[in-house]
């Protein structure tokens, strides 16, 4: 496919911008060329899309299903027996209700751990975005469950190349408290044999670290550089209940960081040490969480509310600015995944969005970036373009109204 932008800014300069199959052919003034696609971009401005570091896609089935409840409460008579009735139908049209909900809001691509592996699967594929897909892997200390579990794993591996490039395997270890240590062994050499990330759960909640310490004689962090599975190939998600020497090991071993705020404010589950985590110079992306703990995978929003809580939490208006926290939700977290989507530039993978300048968020436009952070919403967002296709235009995506009908059938036959 062959797509051109014309006089769309670019850089602050009004450019055109041409698409070749799925790279960035070209960025030049007057570009004259034959292509099946040509898109007005007159008052729009071209930004690379949004990263969504960490979810549970599927769990859009959940939105409003349980909120204002105790951890517990929330989690034991709620989500899990809501998940346990799951069917890889349910999951499939859940994550196709995300992937839409992520699109309009300028997201392609989403690092995923969710039950039913092929339904979240599949459900990218058709909708033409990216992700990082993994499978929750759960053993609960049990022998016959780790077995089952990592024939599993290995089995997916090999049938995720029957997809297309868009969609990578993850390795999903829940957390420390439900996966075995010889699992996490398991999913550690498994790992390096074949160049996977391992996306897991690490020091969300206060009685996580507590447990460990009771359980192991050390932290959560501690524990798994003792068993070996800390590297640069490890996306922690959370990592809120850590001190200065455990941000010392995740800087030694270069892991990867979600930040959820939202989530974490909504399930009362601490706040992330951003200002000391900074300091050592880790690598940080912003994720929204799943829909049952934030209630939207809106990365516009996650930017907002990252900014400003981290200013009253340090009482400094100075921490976390608009544009920290615009390039962990965008450059950021494209160079963990290894997306080439960073910059917009000749050669890029051609995945990048279209505002709308003359929005009324985005009026006066004082400074582009933290109009993004702190006054735009998904209604600035126009155009989504996602390895060289166009997912949406004039804020339209081609199927919405049949997946909104057939989650609307799903959840009433799961209540």
């Amino acid at each position: 496919m062959t797509i051109l932008i014309k006089k769309v800014v670019h850089n602050n300069e009004e450019k055109d911008i041409l698409i070749k199959g799925n790279k960035i052919s070209k960025i030049a003034d007057n570009i004259e060329e034959e292509t099946e696609h040509q898109i007005d971009g007159k008052n729009m401005v071209a930004l690379p899309p949004f990263i969504n570091a960490h979810t549970h896609a599927a769990m859009t089935l959940m939105r409003g299903y349980a909120d204002d409840l105790l951890l517990d409460d929330w989690l034991q008579n709620k989500i899990w027996p809501f998940e346990a009735k799951l069917t890889e139908n349910d999951v499939f049209w859940g994550t196709k209700l995300a992937c839409l909900e992520m699109i309009k809001s300028g997201t392609t691509f989403f690092n995923d751990m969710y039950w039913h592996y092929h339904g979240t699967a599949r459900a990218v594929e058709e909708m033409g975005i990216r992700a990082a897909v993994s499978a929750v892997f759960i053993d609960g200390f049990d022998k016959e469950k780790a077995k089952q579990q990592i024939r599993l794993n290995e089995q997916l591996y090999h049938e995720t190349k029957r997809y297309s490039e868009r969609i990578n395997f993850a390795l999903g270890p829940h957390a420390i408290y439900t996966v075995s240590e010889e699992s996490l062994i398991w999913a550690k050499e498994f790992s390096e044999e074949n160049n996977i990330m391992i996306h897991i759960h690490i020091s969300e909640t206060q009685n996580e670290v507590e447990d460990c310490i009771q359980k192991h004689g050390k932290r959560p962090i501690e524990y798994l550089q003792d068993i070996g599975l800390l590297s640069s190939n490890v996306l922690a998600a959370h990592v809120i209940w850590v001190n200065e020497r455990e941000m010392q090991i995740l800087k030694e071993y270069n892991v990867k960081i979600a930040h959820n705020p939202t989530s974490n404010m909504k399930l009362c589950s601490g706040f992330f040490p951003y200002k000391e985590l900074k300091k050592f110079g880790l690598s940080i992306a912003l994720g929204t969480d799943g829909c049952a703990s934030n209630n939207n995978l809106d990365m516009l929003e996650e930017m907002k509310i990252a900014a400003l809580l981290h200013k009253i939490k340090s009482n400094d208006t100075t921490i976390m600015s608009a544009n920290e926290a615009y390039k962990m939700a965008t450059k950021d977290g494209a160079k963990i995944f290894n997306l080439n989507c960073e910059e917009i530039k000749e050669g890029a993978l051609a995945d990048f969005i279209l505002v709308d300048l003359n929005d009324v968020n985005l009026v006066p436009n004082h400074n582009l970036i933290s109009n993004m952070v702190y006054s735009a919403n998904r209604s600035c967002i126009d155009t989504v373009i996602c390895d060289g296709k166009i997912l949406m235009q004039d804020g339209k995506v081609e199927g919405e109204e049949e997946i909104i009908a057939k989650v609307s059938e799903v959840v009433k036959d799961l209540m």
